[in-house]
């Protein structure tokens, strides 16, 4: 069905908005859809690879080495196609795709809904925006995740930006001049933040800044802990300590803190949460002392029980600065109007590219549209029903859930934040199942700097209930091969 476009941003007199509304332009888009669909149909399980495509993938696996220069992590290179969950590589297996490339892919292979959104980029005449020339995309993009954001927060304004560790550099510049001269981060343990010089110094990660000059002045709070929390004697003790161990950190540097960095559920740190009086308790202590709250959902946002992460804890106030990108394809950081940067901060050649803004506007429409959040929407009982198999596994297979420290519970997270912890946690035994997963017919990773967990991020708007059973039986297989030492 042949459907109005939803890049159209100016008068129908523009020639550009004649040839994006054309019934031609419209009726190709939708033979290009049907094409598609025809064909992602056919995926309905997994599949190994196809004996015929062997040497050619290995030859593509061998020229991606060559550019990259070491071999891939996984040998994961798409065919370009795929069903919801499952997705299709150039070897031709089919595996559940249960990373989603850290959320890249959280609305599933080949939907409709994004192909069209692609594609109705494509009828745009550039492909980069940025700051000097642009269309309305990015704007359009900015406008639509302000609306949201606003409705429980004081956040204004939206810097549109290409990547994650891009919206983290432009909101560290904003805490700083903001409080300049203060020049030292406060941050979690085990907290992640990007790849770029700067972020790989805040993120709690030593293989992540090796051989890296450490020029960022960064002190680190520990994060909330079950089993700690039972060490030094229940809730209140370990936030009292927690606080009295961050106000150690002000009255040694006096003024000299720009920000706080809160991943409120942490992400590469192990997917782990708190309760909202920690949290309370340490934005109360950073207002007090003028510290900038930055709240960084890059990997959070759209997957807890709330859009936002500081719905869920209902902590919209406290928040200066925010972060957010990977599902959402075009970055952002967000600021209140007290931190609305002078000019001249926050530029750059490139906010994204045309599809980065129309998927974008997709995926939050999918999200605000949707059953998905809430004790009882779509998200928490996908939960749920991950957790019911997890701990059915582990009662089946003891012998492979061992206790591993410093971990209470070894099945976690929160909505599409998943995690099952294994082998007692042990990193060479998680990296294999991994591994191993990924042979069977399954995609998953790791989180977690001891213990390590397996990590998932299904894409939870397409992914059927129904099948987890599914997804068990690969990992069941997985777990045995890794208990076997095959």
């Amino acid at each position: 069905m042949t459907q109005a476009p939803t890049n159209q941003t100016t008068s129908a007199s523009t020639l550009g908005a004649q040839f994006q509304a054309s019934p031609a332009v419209r009726a190709a888009i939708d033979t290009i859809i049907e094409e598609n669909q025809a064909r992602a149909r056919q995926i309905t399980d997994i599949r190994p690879p196809q004996e015929d495509l062997k040497v050619e993938f290995e030859s593509l696996l061998q020229r991606a080495a060559d550019v990259k220069g070491r071999g891939l992590l996984y040998p994961y290179l798409s065919s370009g196609i795929g069903n919801g969950a499952l997705v299709e590589l150039a070897d031709g297996s089919v595996k559940w795709d249960m990373i989603t490339g850290i959320g890249v892919h959280f609305l599933g292979h080949s939907n409709p809904g994004v192909i069209r959104a692609q594609l109705e980029a494509g009828l745009d005449d550039t492909t980069k925006h940025g700051n000097l020339q642009s269309s309305m995309g990015a704007y359009e993009f900015g406008e639509k995740l302000l609306s949201h954001a606003k409705k429980s927060s004081n956040l204004a304004h939206a810097f549109i930006t290409t990547s994650g560790a891009m919206a983290n550099e432009s909101a560290i510049k904003v805490c700083y001049q903001k409080h300049a001269p203060a020049s030292r981060v406060l941050a979690f343990k085990h907290c992640f933040m990007g790849r770029s010089v700067t972020m790989c110094q805040i993120g709690d990660s030593a293989g992540g800044r090796q051989g890296i000059p450490l020029t960022t002045q960064v002190d680190y709070m520990p994060f909330w802990n079950d089993v700690a929390v039972e060490k030094v004697g229940g809730e209140k003790a370990f936030i009292d300590h927690s606080v009295w161990r961050l106000q150690q950190y002000i009255d040694r540097y006096p003024g000299m803190h720009a920000c706080f960095i809160f991943e409120l559920v942490q992400g590469e740190g192990g997917f782990n949460t708190a309760p909202k009086a920690f949290f309370t308790a340490l934005m109360d202590v950073c207002r007090a002392n003028n510290i900038a709250i930055w709240d960084d959902e890059i990997q959070t946002f759209g997957r807890s029980e709330r859009m936002f992460a500081y719905e869920m804890y209902d902590l919209g106030e406290y928040v200066d600065v925010f972060c957010v990108g990977k599902m959402t394809q075009a970055c952002a950081t967000l600021y209140t109007e007290q931190y609305n940067p002078k000019p001249g901060l926050l530029s750059g050649t490139f906010t994204g590219n045309s599809s980065d803004f129309t998927v974008g506007n997709l995926l939050l429409d999918t999200l605000a549209e949707g059953d998905f959040y809430g004790p009882d929407g779509a998200f928490a009982r996908q939960h749920a029903e991950f957790r019911k198999h997890a701990e059915a596994h582990i009662a089946k297979h003891p012998d492979w859930f061992p206790d591993a420290p410093f971990c209470k519970d070894l099945v976690g997270g929160v909505g599409g934040m998943m995690k099952l912890t294994p082998f007692g946690g042990d990193k060479d035994k998680i990296a294999k199942a991994c591994k191993i997963a990924y042979e069977e017919g399954l995609i998953c990773f790791w989180c977690g700097h001891g213990p390590f967990h397996l990590r998932f991020l299904p894409p939870l708007p397409v992914f059927k209930i129904e099948d987890w059973p599914r997804v068990f039986e690969v990992l069941e297989r997985s777990f045995a091969r890794v208990a076997g030492g095959n």
